[in-house]
């Protein structure tokens, strides 16, 4: 019976959907963090009577045709790249981005990757890099002698130093943007990768162009809504219950045809 088949795509597709589901709640307070969706397509259909073909030697039309589907697959697991709330915290090297773009880090083997969690830090020799060590680019090092660092919405950072009033310019950071977000690639540990889906990087100042501006003392929340991820895993078990109730019913079926002497 095709319907055991069918079903079990079915349950198939939804405990992805659970796996993507979970994984948004498992990232409910991580910085910067974009819920991902599970997107799913039927599958190729067996025709046994073909829509629009003929069913007399009069030339009249089958109006309606007979097409038994095959079951669902998974086309994507999209990522939602919609704003997260900021919040206050005080950190003159909390940096969150309001609106579109990405913070460029230096991984280790020398290729660039795109983050959006600005909780930053200083090295040892007062370059800003992020919780990992890695440089944000293009590369800012404070003076040993700094007492405050400023950062405005366009990206300036700006050092005070000891004995001096006014302080001064010591870098710019920059963002990148992507044609298509939803084509980076996660790296985990908050790092995208660009992919030839997401397109080229296009560089900027924040606050220039499509760029977003800065917020010195914020970090960006996630983006997950707990009520409706809840919501939608509710949705996603009684879709696999009802699945699971086709495979036993068709089961029922066969049996009872077992059964006839």
């Amino acid at each position: 019976m095709r319907s055991l088949n069918i079903a079990a795509t079915g349950m198939l597709a939804q405990q992805l959907n659970v796996e993507v589901i979970s994984n948004n709640i498992a990232n409910l307070n991580t910085t910067a963090f974009k819920r991902q969706r599970a997107e799913f397509q039927d599958l190729l259909y067996q025709n046994e009577r073909t829509a629009g073909s003929t069913s007399s030697d009069t030339g009249t039309i089958v109006p309606v045709g007979v097409q038994i589907g095959s079951g669902v697959k998974a086309a994507a697991v999209y990522r939602m790249s919609d704003q997260g709330n900021l919040i206050n915290t005080n950190n003159p090297l909390d940096l969150a981005i309001q609106g579109h773009g990405y913070f460029q880090i230096e991984m280790p083997d020398g290729t660039t990757a795109y983050s959006r969690d600005g909780s930053l830090q200083l090295s040892p020799t007062g370059e800003i890099v992020t919780a990992d060590g890695y440089v944000v680019q293009p590369g800012i090092t404070l003076p040993s002698n700094t007492t405050a660092v400023t950062v405005n919405a366009n990206g300036q950072v700006l050092a005070t130093i000891a004995g001096q009033q006014n302080p001064q310019t010591v870098g710019q950071l920059q963002l990148a943007s992507f044609p298509n977000e939803a084509g980076l690639q996660a790296e985990g540990g908050n790092y995208l990768q660009e992919t030839a889906a997401s397109g080229s990087p296009v560089v900027g100042n924040p606050g220039t162009n499509a760029f977003g501006t800065i917020q010195q003392g914020y970090l960006e929340t996630s983006n997950v809504n707990i009520v409706t991820e809840i919501t939608n895993l509710i949705t996603a078990q009684r879709a696999y219950e009802m699945n699971s109730k086709v495979i036993q019913t068709s089961d029922d079926m066969e049996s009872t045809l077992s059964q006839i002497r």
